[in-house]
């Protein structure tokens, strides 16, 4: 495996835990509420912001991976999409760059 596609890996395991720490946190001090979580997300501009930031990202990003997927048959970069919207773009863009940058048999 390639030092690049070990970055990519990387980012993605972080990209997972990192965020989702800090989720399970808030969820352990504020309850299990997903749309008290949504609330909080729009509590302020800022954190709005940063919110429809991250949409757009994610967004685009799922339209860019159809977009490869289709065209390059890589079917299981489709993982890629859930773990954008489940985890986050933090998650998604390195999980699917790791998988796009395979070696091709």
């Amino acid at each position: 495996m390639s030092v690049l596609r070990m970055v990519y890996l990387a980012l993605a395991v972080w990209g997972a835990i990192h965020p989702m720490y800090y989720f399970v946190q808030w969820f352990q001090a504020e309850g299990w509420d997903i749309m008290k979580m949504v609330d909080a997300w729009h509590s302020n501009a800022a954190s709005s912001g940063l919110v429809w930031d991250l949409t757009i990202a994610a967004i685009a990003l799922t339209i860019w991976i159809l977009a490869e997927v289709f065209t390059r048959r890589n079917w299981s970069a489709l993982i890629a999409i859930p773990a954008t919207f489940c985890i986050g773009v933090s998650c998604g863009l390195p999980l699917y760059l790791f998988l796009r940058t395979r070696p091709v048999v």
